[in-house]
């Protein structure tokens, strides 16, 4: 049974750090691709940053390009998104995806809210 679990969510000032973490099971995760997106009220979902497999190369939205940092850790099957210096824009729910050719498997979800 595949499952990808979000933590890390939370409140936190415009400015402020979090850390998400998904855990993934079920599946070879070391070749799978991972992302994390996101979805505002109102908004489509969108890509936040990816990280390739093995290579570890990464790609980001432009929106986040130097404030966020996407990593993975094989071993444990988790991959990680730091945010820092969030805004207000930054506001959503973010969503782990787990990707390799036609398999494409979502978790549920974690709410981040940057507010004063």
């Amino acid at each position: 049974q595949v499952q990808l679990v979000e933590s890390g969510g939370g409140l936190v000032q415009p400015g402020g750090s979090l850390r998400l973490s998904c855990v993934a099971s079920g599946f070879t995760f070391s070749t799978y691709i991972m992302s994390w997106y996101r979805q505002a009220p109102g908004k489509e979902r969108e890509l936040v940053a990816m990280i390739i497999n093995t290579a570890g190369s990464t790609n980001y939205a432009d929106s986040v390009k130097g404030r966020f940092t996407i990593s993975r850790d094989n071993a444990k099957n988790t991959v990680y998104l730091q945010m820092n210096s969030l805004k207000s824009e930054d506001t959503a729910v973010y969503y782990c995806n787990a990707a390799w050719f036609f398999n494409k498997y979502w978790g549920q979800g974690t709410q981040v809210t940057a507010s004063s």
